[in-house]
């Protein structure tokens, strides 16, 4: 495992240990190391990278725990959505969790992004494409193309 032989640590654990967890506690460890703890000054994000919605009654300074319970909650609620992608679900629900799931499904306007076009078309040689999903503002940022290939590496099921 490459990323995983980069000995990359997410929370207390090492990614040997993580790369043991049933894939859904390695996509949790995961998205807990590249998302880190949220504090109060970055609300409206709180915990782990949730994004406090109108009506919702989060504090900024939860818990660890609170914040876990709230990270597992959404990932559950994505990989639900992403269902009828079988075993590229929990693959598909981490990255929407980082960059949300119209950019992947569409809405409105936007089209399907083109992971999800290959996808359907039931080529699942996508790592290219899973790789795209690492700019910010049409910048190549490294820790985003890292976090891409740890979530491949910990999540791709072949």
């Amino acid at each position: 495992m490459l990323v995983c032989s980069l000995m990359i640590t997410a929370g207390s654990l090492s990614a040997q240990v993580i790369s043991e967890l049933p894939p859904f506690e390695r996509a949790i460890e995961c998205i807990k190391h590249f998302e880190g703890m949220h504090s109060a000054k970055h609300y409206p994000y709180v915990g782990y990278g949730h994004k406090a919605l109108p009506g919702e009654n989060l504090s900024a300074d939860m818990t660890e725990e609170e914040a876990d319970r709230l990270l597992r909650s959404d990932l559950m609620k994505l990989c639900k959505l992403f269902s009828g992608y079988g075993k590229d679900s929990l693959l598909l629900a981490t990255l929407a969790y980082n960059v949300g799931a119209y950019r992947l499904l569409g809405y409105g306007d936007r089209p399907k992004s083109r992971l999800i076009q290959i996808l359907d078309e039931g080529d699942r040689n996508i790592y290219r494409e899973y790789i795209t999903f690492r700019k910010y503002k049409e910048k190549a940022i490294p820790s985003l193309e890292l976090r891409r290939r740890m979530e491949l590496e910990l999540l791709y099921i072949p």
